[in-house]
């Protein structure tokens, strides 16, 4: 069984970890699917901090990914039809998007599974970068002089 999962995964922590080791246990390969920038800038204010290849690399070092791909254009159904997927894994911020509900109507005519998870309340990217400008902001700046 092949289970696979999308996300920007920009900063990942704890929170992205749990929901890695969650799909993991789900069947006997896990990919996970991470969105470039451009397709993050398609739905979100701000593109990640840090670039693709790095996310990519550093999902592929856990050893709870099996593999990692890339997707271009705001559509899974390429992805899961190119990986054969047999439980595709969403957030509980999915919605009714038309891209999800392709992505739902393709996998539902296989007799694929999916799989809504609730995210983890004590972490976020979003809460990380907050509080990295938060600290950043409190007017309080090492000087160092320079000879």
């Amino acid at each position: 069984m092949l289970v696979y999962t999308v996300g920007t995964f920009d900063m990942v922590h704890v929170g992205h970890l749990d929901l890695l080791e969650y799909c993991k246990t789900l069947g006997d390969k896990f990919v996970v699917g991470v969105a470039s920038d451009e397709v993050v800038g398609s739905y979100k204010r701000n593109v990640p901090v840090i670039p693709l290849d790095q996310r990519m690399r550093m999902l592929k070092a856990l050893e709870c990914v099996d593999d990692v791909v890339s997707y271009n254009k705001l559509d899974y159904v390429s992805n899961c039809k190119e990986l054969n997927v047999d439980i595709f894994v969403i957030g509980e911020d999915w919605g009714d998007k038309p891209h999800n509900i392709a992505v739902e109507k393709y996998l539902k005519s296989k007799g694929a599974q999916i799989i809504q998870v609730s995210y983890n309340p004590v972490t976020s990217s979003t809460k990380i970068k907050q509080n990295v400008i938060a600290q950043s902001h409190k007017g309080k700046y090492a000087a160092h002089t320079i000879s």
